[in-house]
């Protein structure tokens, strides 16, 4: 260890410092919560609501598909309403609409512009004024506000009905009809929703800014950007540059070039024979693949629902299958496949690591983690359609049906059975490393790769430190430790030191420099993902101390995919090191895209949302699905594709990649996701941030302005790159398929001018 001394404490400090304010925090955010009141009365005296009411109606919402059917304080779908926005908006429109007639007997729009004036200024000091006392634990609402709620929530309450003078609302919100059956549950939820918009527009105490920094932008009650919000916005970008700079100076004057290995004859993980738990990884790369077109054919038929909100092509569909229940199994499946493909790549190392061997019974733990993925996968997508469609008892529906959050919509018992699969997985890793590990020899990239394994087991119990019941900012908190720290971290120190593990047991790049690399890899991406989480959470709820950790770190997330472009065409130049690299020219192609998407999905388009005055404009509009579509699929999409066939052509040693196959698959998909992002997706979004920045995003997110021909238009465009990137995802699939079941169908591979079984190689 001690050549690489300096690069494994830089490693831990960072790790130390960075989980330390995750967590240091982390506690903030759950001392500043929004209070949800014990109970809320009007002026003369009467309970309106009360804890155990609001709670039920944040259970009723979740139920519905909760963040997959419009959004809560930006985090959510993009279809419908962000029902805090609308429900704001909404409630101010009718107070003033009320007052106008109290005050002056005519409407609202029948005023001078005097008399409007007067009454904005009431509506600004009633609505911003925090009349919450924490002794008692009451909010207390005045008479004409009690009014403006009652009369909003009776529109919140027949819009989830099935009230026919709302149907053409419910289309083009892709709602289906009677979305939530239940009155007394729709008038529970109604009181969810008036809380959320309460926390949005009431100052916390001793504050000018409201829980949830002011956020969203409505002009009627003067919400809009506070000072520390531009503050750290512009240190993010300062820190941005900087980072830059200091990475360029570093690498340029710190890094040193080492001689390259004499690449090997023939490749010396073909001349290693298999092992009977890698021959079984065939069935995870049909699962990789199966769920990867299943996932592919649901983002088509959920785009569809934005511009036919309630069919598909004419046929009704959204009696059983509504928009909500299609975008939670698109997300889902991506989640499924993705993992899957990252977990195979850790059983296809096990057995190298161990000496090509396997350790006693790794087979049959291959095999049944396989069917223990397949249960969790189905029992998830089941207990989804039963939740949405209001047939499974409401006191089920958390459990094993919907959370109502994105990404971790699978009920708990689905979730806890993933994570004790992810679990298993890590035992099955480990009996394969630790052996190894004993071993002499430098074992520094070993153990970085074996924290990674465990912190990839371990890190996604993060997602049972919350509740169905649980505070919406805290659950926000926890929520995002699995969205953002166990995909975005762990997973990229995993993916990255399994690669360069890799391209070391070939014999193509020297262990010292395999080992530094990934060591210094990880650091850069713990020093900006860890804290970096906090940029999701400007607006949950938190206080100004999260918004300037979370601008000041993720502007630091950015920083390492200035090199990437270098990265890729490391990785690219391997295939000319040996004959026997053009076997595997394919998967290293897929890694090359993974380091130009990470560049332009996570660095460009994450960073274009990452400030707090940008992500204020932008939060909850078609931005962020730009981002995540790029980052998601254009990174961790591409690399368990890489994986796949990379496992492919070692456990069936025959194949030769199917050239027009792997051509119309890699391009098209890169193609598709091109013109999907940038003739749809992104222009919706600045459209849409026109709108949010001059009206506000209630507007932004409106029937009317969603509905508009030239948005219609865009997002009808969309349906180009949808149908190119299927056609990429079909070749890629059936190519996979075909290298599974029918091998010797391909033409014969070249090996230095033979072909021969790994077990002949190594004979």
């Amino acid at each position: 260890m001690a050549k690489y001394r300096r690069l494994w404490f830089l490693l831990i400090a960072i790790v130390g410092v960075t989980f330390t304010l995750l967590g240091y925090f982390g506690a903030e955010v759950y001392r500043a919560a929004p209070p949800i009141p014990d109970q809320v009365v009007s002026a003369n005296g009467e309970t309106l609501m009360t804890e155990e009411s609001i709670l039920d109606g944040q259970t009723a919402w979740q139920s519905v598909g909760g963040m997959q059917l419009g959004s809560i304080w930006g985090h959510g779908a993009y279809q419908a309403p962000d029902w805090t926005a609308d429900w704001l908006h909404r409630e101010l429109e009718t107070w003033l609409e009320i007052a106008a007639r109290e005050e002056y007997g005519q409407d609202w729009h029948s005023l001078s512009g005097q008399e409007q004036n007067a009454l904005q200024y009431d509506l600004k000091t009633e609505y911003r004024t925090n009349t919450y006392d924490d002794a008692t634990g009451t909010l207390h609402l005045s008479e004409r506000r009690t009014a403006a709620i009652a009369e909003t929530a009776d529109y919140y309450s027949r819009l989830f009905s099935d009230a026919p003078e709302l149907q053409s609302t419910r289309e083009n919100y892709a709602m289906k009809e009677n979305t939530l059956p239940s009155a007394e549950r729709r008038e529970r939820m109604t009181e969810f929703f008036f809380w959320t918009a309460w926390a949005a527009a009431t100052e916390r105490p001793n504050s000018d800014v409201t829980y949830t920094n002011n956020w969203p932008h409505e002009p009627l009650i003067d919400n809009k950007p506070s000072a520390e919000n531009v503050v750290w916005s512009l240190i993010s970008v300062v820190l941005l540059i900087a980072g830059v700079g200091g990475l360029i100076w570093a690498w340029a004057f710190l890094r040193k070039e080492d001689e390259e290995p004499e690449a090997p004859i023939k490749d010396p993980l073909s001349s290693v024979g298999l092992t009977p738990s890698q021959k079984a990884l065939g069935k995870y790369l049909l699962l990789v693949v199966g769920l990867f077109t299943f996932q592919v054919m649901l983002g088509g038929f959920t785009a569809h629902y934005t511009v036919e909100g309630q069919s598909f092509y004419g046929i009704n569909t959204s009696e059983w299958f509504p928009y909500s229940l299609m975008r939670t199994w698109h997300i889902q499946a991506a989640m499924f496949w993705i993992a899957t493909g990252f977990l195979a790549a850790g059983l296809f190392l096990a057995p190298i690591i161990n000496g090509g061997k396997d350790p006693k019974f790794q087979k049959l733990g291959v095999d049944v983690l396989f069917w223990a993925l397949v249960a969790v996968v189905a029992g998830s997508f089941i207990g989804n359609f039963f939740a949405i469609n209001q047939i499974m008892p409401a006191d089920l529906s958390f459990m094993l049906g919907h959370q109502g959050y994105e990404y971790v919509d699978l009920g708990r018992l689905w979730q806890i059975g993933k994570f004790l699969g992810i679990v298993f997985w890590l035992v099955l890793m480990l009996r394969g490393i630790v052996p190894a590990l004993r071993q002499p020899g430098d074992k520094n990239l070993l153990a970085l790769l074996t924290a990674s394994v465990v912190a990839i087991g371990l890190f996604y119990g993060a997602g049972f430190f919350y509740g169905e019941r649980t505070h919406i900012s805290v659950m926000e908190y926890w929520r995002w430790w699995i969205v953002h720290l166990w995909v975005e971290g762990f997973f990229e120190v995993f993916a990255t030191t399994a690669l360069a593990f890799i391209f070391c047991s070939m014999g193509l790049v020297s262990r010292t420099v395999a080992t530094s690399a990934s060591l210094a890899s990880a650091s850069l991406f713990m020093l900006g993902g860890v804290p970096g989480t906090f940029h999701h959470l400007y607006f949950s709820g938190t206080t100004t101390p999260v918004m300037a950790v979370g601008a000041t770190f993720s502007a630091l997330e950015v920083v390492p995919l200035v090199v990437l472009g270098y990265e890729a065409w490391e990785n690219w130049r391997l295939k000319s090191r040996a004959p026997w690299m053009e076997n595997i020219r394919w998967p290293l192609t897929f890694f090359v895209a993974v380091a130009f998407w990470n560049m332009l999905g996570a660095g460009v388009l994450g960073f274009m949302i990452n400030p707090p005055i940008a992500l204020y404009y932008i939060q909850g509009l078609n931005t962020t699905p730009t981002h995540a579509h790029a980052a998601l699929f254009g990174v961790y999409g591409f690399l368990a594709l890489g994986f796949a066939l990379l496992i492919l052509r070692y456990i069936r040693p025959r194949i030769v990649f199917d050239e027009r196959l792997m051509k119309v698959g890699f391009w098209w998909l890169n193609i598709g996701l091109v013109l999907m992002l940038f003739t749809s997706l992104l222009p919706v979004g600045i459209i849409q941030f026109v709108a949010s920045a001059s009206e506000g995003l209630w507007y932004a997110r409106s029937e009317a302005f969603m509905q508009s021909d030239i948005l219609q238009t865009l997002r009808w465009v969309r349906t180009i790159g949808d149908v190119v990137f299927i056609v990429g995802a079909l070749a890629v699939t059936w190519q996979v398929v075909k290298g599974v079941f029918f091998p010797d169908l391909e033409p014969v591979a070249l090996e230095t001018g033979e072909q021969g079984t790994a077990s002949e190689l190594s004979a």
